[in-house]
């Protein structure tokens, strides 16, 4: 052997390896989840809130009337853990999980908020 020649640098470990490209969208996750939340606990309250004059307001009479704002919730976090698990739609599934702790924590602020003012 010969001393002489130089020895080659050491291969970089990720350099030919290719990134997996994740797909879905976050931002428009974040964006369609925040809003379609509100959108629909404001159907909703309208709805059981008001007074009962017809098939839309069937539920407000019900004893179900209490654990039907949960049900959307679950179907939405079951959806958004879906996506979220799923590589070509895990960005948009985070952003779903993300609108939904928007929702939560901006929700709690307006309920305390509306609370406060009618000084409950």
């Amino acid at each position: 052997m010969n001393d002489d020649q130089p020895v080659p640098p050491p291969r970089e470990q990720g350099r030919g390896q290719k990134r997996e490209n994740r797909g879905g969208h976050l931002g428009s996750g974040t964006l369609f989840g925040a809003l379609a939340l509100y959108i629909l606990y404001l159907w909703a309250t309208i709805g059981i809130g008001a007074p009962n004059t017809g098939p839309p307001n069937a539920w407000a009479n019900s004893i179900f009337a209490g654990s039907a704002a949960f049900v959307p919730i679950a179907v939405y976090l079951g959806l958004a853990m879906v996506l979220a698990v799923n590589p070509r739609t895990s960005r948009t599934g985070a952003g779903l999980l993300i609108g939904l702790g928007i929702f939560t924590l901006l929700g709690g602020g307006l309920c305390v908020g509306a609370l406060t003012q009618v000084e409950i």
